[in-house]
């Protein structure tokens, strides 16, 4: 019996390996070259104004705190699923985006997202022209994830 739980065990290990490496494979978008001695990823999924306006607020106390200390952070904000509506060309929060950009901070659009609008809407809805369109956020997440960044979903 040990045995036969050993090799279930075994075989659920490797299938989740495989399954991580599916989604950890590279995205279309290269992994940013930095010695930043923090290295965050931050998601926003979620279509809620506060969830969005939190997310930038945490972005920016991080810039924050930092600024202040010897030790340096590199940033990402990835936007899917409803999330992508921050990102929005026109959005409210353009000039904080415009400013967190200025401090670089990076921002990263989900590209499946965007297309399954255009489905819904007849249209393509236009994202700034600053913010770099991934072929997946998720998996941008993951890639960044994969390469040691720490993920906060605020």
């Amino acid at each position: 019996m040990f045995k036969n739980t050993l090799l279930k065990i075994m075989t659920l290990v490797a299938g989740l390996a495989i399954s991580v490496s599916a989604f950890s494979a590279p995205n279309d978008s290269p992994l940013p070259e930095t010695l930043a001695d923090y290295k965050i990823v931050l998601q926003i999924s979620d279509r809620d104004p506060f969830k969005q306006t939190l997310v930038l607020n945490v972005a920016g106390n991080l810039l924050k705190h930092y600024a202040s200390s010897s030790e340096e952070v590199d940033m990402e904000i990835v936007g899917f699923g409803p999330g992508v509506r921050l990102m929005l060309d026109g959005n409210v929060n353009n000039q904080r985006i415009q400013t967190l950009m200025d401090a670089g901070v990076r921002f990263s659009a989900c590209g499946n997202t965007i297309t399954n609008m255009a489905k819904k809407l007849g249209y393509e809805p236009k994202i700034r022209k600053d913010i770099t369109r991934v072929k997946a956020g998720a998996a941008r997440i993951l890639q960044l994830n994969a390469a040691g960044w720490q993920v906060l979903k605020p």
